[in-house]
């Protein structure tokens, strides 16, 4: 089963204090978790892309190990990928790379930010 835009959006809104917003005009979709942004998807010609952030080594592993998977589209390469969600990644991949994205950014907040999270 392909892994489907309407999916990510579900999927990213249900994670905790996530927004979407479109900053960038209607085409594309800013998702962030209280204001820090890991993730936007573009949809276009029937298939979505997707930029989630990732830690470094991995990204390049990501990368190496499938077509659909490169370095982000308008973001710093070394720590974003942009996923073609094309049907060839598996669901389970893509929300383990939204999650893994979601807690870069948690990680990098403050601890008072954090701690609204529950983390």
């Amino acid at each position: 089963m392909s892994f489907s835009v309407d999916d990510a959006r579900s999927h990213m809104l249900a994670m905790p204090k996530v927004t979407e917003e479109t900053p960038f005009g209607p085409e594309v979709l800013v998702y962030k978790v209280l204001g820090k942004m890991f993730a936007t998807l573009v949809f276009e010609d029937e298939v979505g892309r997707m930029n989630l952030k990732c830690d470094a080594d991995r990204a390049l592993e990501l990368r190496d190990d499938h077509e659909a998977i490169i370095p982000g589209y308008h973001m710093n390469k070394k720590h974003w990928n942009t996923l073609v969600l094309d049907g060839s990644l598996s669901s389970v991949l893509v929300e383990e790379l939204m999650a893994h994205s979601y807690d870069l950014v948690v990680k990098g907040m403050t601890k008072k930010l954090r701690e609204e999270l529950g983390k």
